[in-house]
């Protein structure tokens, strides 16, 4: 899902996700055949987060569905998931965010419930 990023990286920061589970947390969706179709990661974020009014806030890291299973619920079950941890963990708010040229995502995420609160460009400058 994010190609960018070696793959011992991706270890690394799953162990440490993982290692705590008042912080961070991953569901996976499996079909018939026990084979993963989409999978979830969330974590409790207590900075500020774009578009909250309160803290924590339960934010979705990353969602994937495999193109073959989309537009079959696997979304929605997984973000149910993530919302029911985030109540459980004391949150009033469930927040994401997505590349701004990512219209598949954007599209997701307003079918299933999210609103758009604001839209950000990054800068930077080598010194």
């Amino acid at each position: 899902m994010w190609p960018e990023a070696p793959i011992a990286t991706h270890h690394t920061e799953a162990a440490e996700d993982l290692s705590a589970p008042d912080r961070a947390i991953a569901f996976i969706v499996r079909d018939e055949d026990g084979v993963a179709v989409g999978f979830a990661e969330a974590s409790l974020r207590r900075d500020y987060v774009n578009g909250c009014e309160t803290s924590p806030v339960a934010f979705l890291e990353g969602i994937y569905v495999r193109a073959e299973q989309r537009k079959r619920g696997v979304a929605r079950l997984l973000i149910q998931a993530v919302e029911g941890w985030g109540k459980e963990k004391g949150c009033s708010e469930f927040a994401s965010d997505a590349d701004i040229g990512n219209d598949v995502s954007r599209r997701m995420h307003a079918a299933l419930g999210f609103e758009e609160t604001e839209r950000v460009v990054f800068f930077r400058k080598s010194l």
